[in-house]
């Protein structure tokens, strides 16, 4: 039985990519976008993308505030149903991102979502608010991520799914959690060749139909 459910935050329960948000809202675009391609081109590894992206936006903590505000903004159709309902039949609910964990847990405070089940990548500020550099400890700043954070849940085979878009969810995998594709975003072909089960979306409702047993389904309402 499925008893722990992992989202994604970007193009998953939220509409929005946090870092393009950034890049525009720093004027950075043009920079930004070779460094998105390097990484999937696999000529530069993610770790590296993620450390040069943040030292060309140096998001101020407004900004990352801003983009929490863009977050919530940007809720996926049904991402709040479905995390209720979810929470409702007694499963846990964790958020796990390569986002800014203060934008991150803006959204998660949306969903009910316990700070202490939010895992995403810490930024740092200095006291006038300006860039400080981020945790770069984190195993999400870097390739295989989300798996870590699946082995460090302790997550047993079966018991655990995580829904996400991308290459980075499918990792996932390697920690012997199911993964569940959503594409009501971002429709990504690794995703829909690889993952156990896709959506189609627009909405993140059909999810339950994946996760809660028949009889589960009929005892929620969704408000669909």
């Amino acid at each position: 039985m499925i008893k722990v459910v992992l989202f994604d935050c970007d193009s998953t329960l939220s509409a929005v990519e946090g870092i393009n948000l950034l890049a525009r809202r720093a004027g950075m675009e043009a920079a930004i976008a070779p460094l998105t391609r390097a990484a999937m081109d696999g000529r530069l590894p993610l770790e590296e993308v993620y450390r040069r992206r943040l030292a060309l936006i140096r998001p101020r903590r407004e900004d990352v505030d801003w983009l929490g505000a863009q977050y919530i903004a940007g809720i996926v159709p049904g991402a709040v149903e479905v995390v209720a309902a979810l929470q409702q039949s007694g499963r846990t609910v964790h958020i796990v991102s390569g986002g800014l964990k203060p934008a991150v847990l803006a959204l998660a405070g949306r969903f009910g979502v316990p700070a202490a089940q939010v895992h995403a990548v810490d930024v740092f500020f200095d006291d006038a608010g300006n860039y400080a550099g981020f945790d770069e400890s984190s195993p999400l700043a870097g390739s295989g991520g989300k798996a870590e954070i699946c082995r460090r849940l302790k997550l047993k085979p079966g018991e655990a799914v995580l829904v996400g878009d991308g290459a980075t969810d499918l990792e996932a995998a390697h920690a012997g959690v199911t993964v569940i594709g959503f594409g009501g975003v971002a429709r990504r072909e690794a995703m829909v060749r690889r993952a156990d089960a896709y959506i189609e979306g627009p909405s993140l409702l059909p999810v339950l139909n994946v996760i809660l047993t028949p009889r589960e389904r009929g005892n929620i309402r969704t408000g669909e």
